[in-house]
């Protein structure tokens, strides 16, 4: 999305969300800030970027995003590896029809900025194709493709070993419940398709830590909504829950979560 400003409406950088916590691991809280350029004529804000202010030396690092503007910054401190120090957990609304949301996680362990975690490079391994069947059956197959690792990723410890799932999976809905209006304009009579039909499922539009196993580490449960035929047609949302792995977050598990209908008499 792009916004258009005017000198007369542009504002100087302010902070959007703080947080207070040891991200360096010496044990000293240390001040995360967002900061950004705020409009008087839009909630759109402008140049967001990570601002570290280290809490023993007062030292400040800027950390400029790739994906810098957008709705509704938000940052806050998690443990994803179990080595006990904070890491930075950001996500910014896009504003677009699609409820797309922009996440990054990043480390600064010894002072030293990582991304841990990269929205664009998860959109590009997790995609899916959806095809309708016929007797009222939808699939959705992961497409598993080869991972392109960031430059600023954790080096991996030479005996740390992962067993990881793969986006491979296929998943068969059953939409027969979607209504006859709907189906009618699908199906024919015997319930065949009257045209080959795909849908699509979205990018990123929900990541969520959750400590699935009470160890005080956090895995990263994701949302990304399956569409039918246009995108209000919605079908139900892939889930994927990562954990982190040596230097990067692997698929643990994945599911698929379908929309219910009333029960009938």
């Amino acid at each position: 999305m792009y916004y258009n400003q005017s000198e007369a409406d542009m504002q100087y950088p302010s902070v959007l969300d703080f947080v207070l916590g040891d991200v360096t691991g010496d044990g000293i809280p240390d001040k995360i800030y967002l900061t950004g350029v705020r409009t008087q004529s839009s909630p759109y804000i402008l140049d967001i970027t990570l601002v570290i202010q280290d809490g023993r030396t007062s030292l400040q690092i800027s950390v400029p995003l790739e994906e810098n503007a957008g709705y509704n910054p938000k940052l806050s401190l998690w443990d994803f590896t179990g080595d006990g120090i904070k890491d930075i957990f950001i996500g910014i609304d896009s504003g677009g029809s699609g409820g797309i949301i922009f996440y990054y996680i990043y480390s600064f362990v010894h002072n030293v900025v990582r991304r841990m975690f990269d929205f664009q490079i998860f959109n590009e391994q997790y995609q899916y194709s959806v095809a309708y069947k016929d007797n009222y059956k939808v699939h959705v197959i992961g497409k598993y493709k080869s991972e392109r690792t960031s430059p600023l990723q954790l080096p991996t410890p030479a005996d740390d070993i992962c067993i990881a799932e793969e986006n491979n999976k296929e998943y068969i809905l059953d939409i027969s419940n979607k209504g006859n209006d709907y189906l009618n304009e699908i199906y024919d009579e015997n319930g065949m398709l009257k045209e080959p039909i795909e849908g699509f499922v979205d990018p990123l539009s929900g990541m969520y830590p959750v400590d699935f196993d009470s160890n005080k580490v956090y895995e990263l449960l994701s949302f990304q909504k399956i569409a039918g035929r246009y995108h209000a047609d919605g079908l139900g949302y892939v889930q994927n829950i990562l954990k982190w792995c040596g230097n990067k977050f692997v698929l643990d598990s994945q599911y698929v979560a379908i929309l219910g209908a009333d029960k009938k008499e």
